[in-house]
């Protein structure tokens, strides 16, 4: 005679078809089932933040759930991304932010606590040119005046969003190009770079043309230069750094991740859901406004350029010998 304790082997197959529905995968069709969170590792003002809002936004309209961006400045954007990596992987947490925490910072810091080629892609909304900006009261008209300015004793400084970004490392490119001395000053956000260059504490910084644009059709700065490949339209009379230096071309993007596997389907679903956000008349006209290029792209697109924009940077990180900050 074989005896079984069946209360036992009934409790045993609740835990595990428990487990098995705890296990199962989160269907797009049910996403999103409860209250998002966009993490944007800037403080409030700045470009991310502002892309953000439209998207939480568009969100709360298409799905009906609250969707809340928080801000989570420090750590050189790590401390956002951190925590976004640490989420669960079901689309309702994702993260805002220029090239750093998702493509750079891993040759910036060897001890980060999160593996940035991990996450999962969503999209690149948006790329515009980086611009070089000098304060109104520099006696530098271009270019070159600028360089000879910084040659001479008690040189230049600038300022930027911290060792690494696209902006600190366009300055760099300028400072091993020529072969001057300039003094690095990093800030937490582009909020403050913009106070302090229009307050004529920093001498120059690059900052994307959609952060700059509203400083310069106030006439509060000038550029000197843009790091698109060609002239800009919004700005005819600035000449490109590749019109003195062929190969610089300098752009910065802003895209959004979610954490490490995160389903496909609910990637794609969410790629769809921020495409549709910008394709409104409102928020397309805001980022023609601002200059910004839409892009939109699926997540394997994202992961493309994600994966291109790393090895580039990379190289002039290594070059230079660059160091997180």
């Amino acid at each position: 005679m074989i005896h079984t304790n069946l209360p036992r082997l009934a409790r045993l197959a609740t835990a595990l078809s428990l487990g098995l529905c705890l296990a199962a995968p989160v269907r797009a069709a049910d996403f999103p089932s409860q209250q998002m969170k966009i993490v944007v590792p800037l403080p409030p003002g700045s470009a991310p933040d502002f892309l953000s809002r439209i998207i939480s936004a568009s969100f709360q309209q298409q799905w009906g759930q609250t969707v809340i961006v928080e801000n989570k400045p420090g750590g050189a954007q790590n401390v956002g991304a951190e925590q976004v990596a640490r989420a669960a992987p079901d689309g309702h947490t994702l993260l805002t932010a220029p090239p750093p925490p998702i493509a750079l910072n891993k040759y910036l810091f060897p001890n980060l606590k999160y593996d940035q080629d991990r996450f999962t892609p969503i999209t690149v909304i948006c790329s515009v040119p980086n611009v070089l900006l000098v304060r109104n009261n520099l006696p530098a008209a271009t270019l070159a005046q600028l360089i000879e300015l910084a040659r001479k004793p008690g040189g230049l400084n600038y300022a930027s969003t911290g060792a690494g970004s696209t902006l600190h490392l366009t300055a760099e490119i300028l400072r091993a190009k020529t072969g001057t001395d300039l003094v690095h000053v990093p800030f937490k956000g582009t909020a403050e770079v913009m106070t302090e260059l229009l307050a004529g504490r920093i001498d120059f910084a690059f900052a994307n043309l959609l952060d700059a644009w509203p400083h310069l059709s106030s006439g509060g700065m000038r550029a000197l230069a843009i790091g698109s490949e060609k002239r800009d339209p919004s700005l005819p009379d600035v000449p490109s750094l590749s019109e003195t230096w062929p190969d610089v071309v300098s752009t910065t993007w802003f895209a959004v991740v979610a954490p490490p596997d995160t389903p496909a389907d609910i990637a794609e679903k969410l790629s769809a859901g921020i495409r549709l956000a910008f394709q409104a008349p409102d928020a397309a006209k805001r980022l023609a406004d601002l200059r910004a290029t839409p892009v939109l792209n699926t997540p394997a697109e994202a992961g493309r350029i994600f994966k291109q924009d790393s090895e580039r940077w990379g190289s002039v990180i290594k070059a230079n010998n660059i160091k997180g900050e």
